[in-house]
């Protein structure tokens, strides 16, 4: 259970700030009732989270990932088992039933997907298998930690785990490493550095399987980051406490460097829960997991992403997309049917038909960082048009037809 490992500096008062927008664009919140580090999300947040959680999730089933579920806590055993118990119980939230026995909230899904590959007798022909887990997790932070959405004690992973033989590591790692430069490539934030993860051979206890297993890990993954062609930094003693991995260093619009995505080798994890295929003679082969993470921790990617875009996401994540604007009451009804073309087109919309100034509407439309505004006066109502404008200036007047048409490619394309 690797500690995240943000590396955010110290944010200038000109910086943009991801909880300071959050409020401003209504997108999450914290309340001391609940508890810190514990966010709640707002019906934009929300709207947010499952729209990238859908495009990870859209990129996966394309390379035959298939979707899993688990409970949100689990037996003391489980964790023994995999070594999380000894190494992390301080970092556990734990609960005790009415008859004794001790539960946790899990702080990760790796143990439970075990669970499930572990149902049945695997044969080399059915793997791999792929399992897909957006679900929440819980660690118990100390207060000192927290920090909006970059540090939480709830958060949300957009988990996987690839269970196969060790000659399928290297195509499976490749295909996440696609999924990872499509989906940070769409926001201008493609990784441009990899870091080795690797254990700390000067401390030894702090993993698990011994040294010759670590190496021929190790390997591996140094291979993938030679083919690849990357640059690379080496990261003695980042590893998971399970194997090692490679993290991906992205730049956002204010030059800073984040660790975003991860893949890891794990060849311990399956040797604790025997976890097996039957080979071509028949006999028992041990597999390895890979653990993939795209955004990581949803909460954190957004704080990243907020700041990258300064809360002007683009129009597909957008939780409003166009917001129609009416220059006085006169056009109120012809601007309720605009509406409701550009709802019925697929385009997420709002009115303001309020007795404030057009300029005022523009103004608080702006701030809120909406895309595109339709304005709609006396010339619209005559021609049937509306008046375009986007976050450059004005674009023109247009039939409504055009107009969705415009913005459903723009969405399509994910621009």
């Amino acid at each position: 259970m690797k500690k995240e490992t943000s590396e955010k500096p110290v944010a200038q008062p000109s910086e943009p700030d991801h909880k300071r927008l959050g409020r401003e664009l209504d997108l999450f919140t914290f309340s001391d009732l609940v508890g810190s580090g514990l966010p709640l999300w707002t019906p934009k947040g929300t709207l947010l989270r499952n729209l990238l959680d859908d495009f990870v999730w859209e990129l996966r089933r394309k390379r035959g990932y298939e979707k899993v579920e688990i409970p949100h806590i689990t037996k003391r055993a489980l964790y023994e088992t995999s070594g999380h118990w000894d190494k992390f119980k301080d970092d556990l939230f734990r609960i005790t039933t009415r008859e004794g026995d001790e539960f946790a909230l899990k702080p990760m899904n790796c143990p439970h997907h075990t669970q499930i590959y572990a149902r049945k007798p695997w044969s080399y022909r059915q793997l791999p298998q792929r399992y897909a887990n957006s679900t929440m997790c819980y660690r118990d932070e100390q207060s000192g930690e927290l920090n909006g959405l970059s540090r939480t004690r709830a958060f949300t992973q957009d988990d996987a785990h690839v269970f196969c033989r060790e000659s399928q590591v290297k195509e499976e790692f490749l295909k996440i490493w696609d999924i990872i430069q499509e989906f940070y490539g769409v926001f201008g934030m493609s990784p441009k550095k990899i870091r080795l993860s690797f254990h700390d051979p000067k401390h030894p206890e702090k993993y698990l399987g011994d040294k010759k297993r670590w190496e021929f890990a190790e390997g591996i993954l140094r291979d993938i980051a030679r083919e690849k062609d990357v640059e690379t930094v080496d990261g003695v003693g980042e590893a998971a406490f399970y194997g090692p991995k490679l993290d991906f260093m992205a730049e956002d619009a204010q030059g800073r460097l984040w660790q975003v995505a991860t893949i890891q080798l794990d060849m311990n994890m399956p040797e604790r829960f025997n976890l097996t295929c039957i080979n071509e003679k028949g006999e028992k082969e041990r597999i390895v997991m890979i653990h993939a993470a795209i955004m990581g921790s949803i909460e954190r990617f957004l704080s990243v992403l907020i700041e990258h875009v300064g809360g002007a996401f683009p129009l597909w994540l957008s939780p409003t997309q166009a917001r129609v604007l009416s220059v006085s009451d006169k056009h109120a009804d012809y601007a309720k049917s605009v509406l409701a073309e550009l709802r019925e087109g697929g385009v997420r919309a709002e009115l303001d038909d309020s007795n404030e100034t057009l300029g005022k509407k523009i103004r608080e439309a702006k701030g809120l960082k909406i895309p595109y505004l339709l304005i709609v006066g006396d010339a619209e109502v005559a021609d049937k048009t509306a008046t375009l404008e986007g976050r450059g200036g004005k674009v023109g007047a247009f039939p409504l037809s055009r107009i969705i048409e415009k913005l459903r490619e723009e969405i399509r394309e994910r621009r």
